[in-house]
């Protein structure tokens, strides 16, 4: 058996946590090949539930949780001169606490043949019933291990005790080696460039573009975890040159919680670090010594550039229309999508119909991501202040599909042609919401994830089709 503990932040109630990748990885790095795993909530306010990972139903849940547990309603676990040893700060939550008895602290799944036994449509969810705050899960996995493949074998067998049963030893898993990778290159930069560029990956991000490379380098004959993880580590600090350089350009304050380079350092500066990990990030790649790999990743560069470009031009004529956004989006986001698909796959010497199905389908994801995120400006649970792209002037398919609309569109091209203050921006943001535009592009993105999928039907992945399918549609269906 093998326990650990699942941890992770929430943004507010009541928010649906999508854990089923984090639980099909742990599942991988255990070996575990039939067995259950066993989760159990550490919080009474966090339920966990398995259902369909779609947001209507998960607005539909939220709004009956609401009704049969109101938030304003009054509860007697929130009458502190009834309790006895109530925390000065404790909040008013009885509502929280109502509502994880509709729900449950405690789940068992399945797992045969390596892989967690769901339905097509099946996620599994940790309910943030309060919030914001750190949660944790405990995790017990249990059954047949493959010792021999497994990346904790020695655990395993050796029984290595751990608070609260027995737990894995300190084995390094795909991610760690990317941001093990990601520091050691950053240690060894000077510190004018290497501060600013710390100060960003340091604050996260989704690390998807990585991980794609980790995946995909695992399809071929020749899987090297270090060599992978030194691409997927180039490959992100591209990815964040690139962010540096947009920040600048769209006058952008904050990135990921925090001041963007520009904002902290100046926009000469901001330039000098986005070119030097250009820079950098490319002599990394080149040093692997694949140059399939290298031109896959020099291509996907030539694209951000020209799309930046394009991008800028655009902007006289904003909102646009949906080709020139696709052209956009092309370059600007999927074009690294495909590279890392693809690079990862070249790197493993995969076969070249493989390489090219998963060219495309990281082009399909890139795009479905980018109208994802365009949805995420609309959102007041994103952690970003709504309308940010509004203010910016930076394409959107939102804004394209509301100026479109027969209703609300001629209203919203008056707004857009004008000054953008706090009243504009925020009515464009409600005439956005009330229109279908972003039920539009929402149904566009999940339609562009199934394409994608599509792509992976007729190649060989070596088990890895339920993971890249678990990710291109977590990709899409987020808040955040």
């Amino acid at each position: 058996m093998i326990a650990k503990r699942l941890r992770f932040k929430t943004s507010g109630p009541t928010q649906f946590v999508d854990i089923t990748e984090q639980l099909r990885e742990e599942v991988r790095r255990s070996g575990l090949r039939i067995g259950r795993i066993h989760l159990q909530s550490l919080h009474t306010t966090v339920g966990l539930a398995v259902n369909e990972n779609e947001p209507l139903l998960l607005r539909d849940f939220a709004s009956l949780l609401e009704r049969l547990a109101p938030s304003g309603a009054g509860y007697e676990h929130d009458d502190f001169a009834r309790r006895f040893d109530i925390a000065v700060d404790e909040p008013v939550n009885g509502h929280a606490h109502c509502r994880q008895l509709l729900l449950t602290g405690f789940t068992t799944l399945l797992v045969e043949e390596g892989e967690l036994v769901l339905g097509r449509w099946q996620s599994v969810f940790a309910v943030e019933l309060d919030g914001p705050r750190p949660r944790e899960l405990a995790i017990q996995l249990d059954g047949q291990f493959d010792e021999a493949s497994s990346p904790l074998a020695g655990e395993v067998a050796g029984h290595s005790p751990a608070r609260g049963g027995f737990q894995a030893g300190n084995t390094l898993n795909d991610k760690d080696l990317v941001e093990l990778e990601l520091t050691r290159q950053l240690m060894v930069d000077p510190d004018p460039v290497a501060v600013p560029m710390r100060r960003l990956v340091e604050a996260g991000g989704k690390r998807l573009r990585p991980r794609l490379v980790q995946l995909t380098a695992q399809i071929g004959p020749h899987h090297d975890p270090l060599r992978s993880a030194a691409l997927a580590a180039a490959i992100e600090l591209l990815h964040n040159a690139t962010l540096i350089h947009d920040d600048y350009v769209d006058e952008s304050t904050h990135r990921r919680g925090r001041p963007t380079v520009a904002a902290m350092e100046g926009a000469e500066r901001a330039i000098a670090v986005g070119d030097f990990y250009f820079a950098k990030a490319t002599r990394l790649i080149a040093e692997i010594g694949n140059s399939d790999v290298t031109s896959a990743v020099a291509e996907a560069l030539e694209a951000i550039c020209a799309a930046q470009i394009d991008d800028v031009a655009l902007r006289g004529a904003f909102p646009g229309d949906h080709d020139s956004y696709l052209k956009v989006v092309r370059g600007k986001t999927a074009a690294l999508f495909a590279a890392s698909c693809a690079s990862g796959a070249l790197l493993s010497e995969a076969d070249p119909e493989a390489v090219e199905a998963l060219r495309r389908y990281g082009d399909l994801l890139g795009v479905a991501f980018q109208m994802a995120d365009d949805m995420v400006d609309f959102s007041p649970s994103s952690g970003k202040p709504v309308g940010l792209d509004i203010r910016q002037r930076v394409l959107s398919l939102p804004l394209i599909y509301a100026a479109e609309d027969r209703e609300v569109g001629p209203e919203v091209r008056r707004l857009l042609a004008g000054a953008l203050g706090d009243a504009e921006v925020g009515r464009v943001t409600e005439l956005v919401r009330s229109s279908d535009a972003l039920q539009r592009v929402g149904d566009e993105a999940r339609g562009l994830v199934e394409a994608a999928l599509r792509e992976l039907e007729a190649v060989e992945l070596d088990g890895l089709r339920p993971t890249l399918v678990g990710l291109a549609r977590s990709a899409v269906d987020r808040n955040s």
